[in-house]
């Protein structure tokens, strides 16, 4: 899925997010960049719609990373502007918006779903193999949950 809002770009392919910010809006709030996400690295999505009056954000929240301190109520779509993690939206994107926004927590309430009783540590391993040799899971990452899928 392709989303393509004020200040930036959002590419969402079913395994990663990718922001990319080209052009002036994007040079004018953060500088011409692309920053890629994978599913395990996100947190949170926070999605404040758009209104005819008032822009509106999609934002991640990464693991690992300090956020920012918390805007004060009115402030939050500026404070977003100067988040590399958020992307502003206006009214017309609100439907491209939400798709995006539902696909994508949609794949992360996927991946945090359990494996069931019936799963074995042959097809976890399979499954980290086919995240590993897709470039998603480093050596360290897919080394340690190799370990723990053998109870290690």
């Amino acid at each position: 899925m392709f989303f393509k809002g004020v200040n930036g770009q959002i590419d969402f392919d079913g395994q990663k997010v990718t922001i990319t910010r080209e052009g002036f809006m994007a040079r004018a709030s953060q500088g011409r960049s692309s920053k890629v996400l994978h599913l395990h690295q996100i947190a949170a999505v926070q999605y404040k719609p758009p209104s005819r009056l008032v822009n509106g954000f999609i934002q991640f929240s990464v693991s690992g990373e300090l956020s920012e301190k918390v805007a004060l109520k009115g402030q939050r779509t500026k404070a977003a502007a100067q988040d590399e993690n958020a992307v502003i939206l206006w009214h017309k994107h609100k439907e491209e918006a939400e798709a995006l926004v539902d696909a994508i927590n949609d794949a992360l309430a996927a991946q945090h779903q359990p494996t069931g009783e019936g799963s074995s540590a042959g097809t976890d391993i399979e499954k980290l193999a086919e995240l590993h040799s897709q470039g998603i899971l480093t050596d360290e990452e897919f080394a340690a949950a190799k370990a723990k899928a053998l109870g290690l």
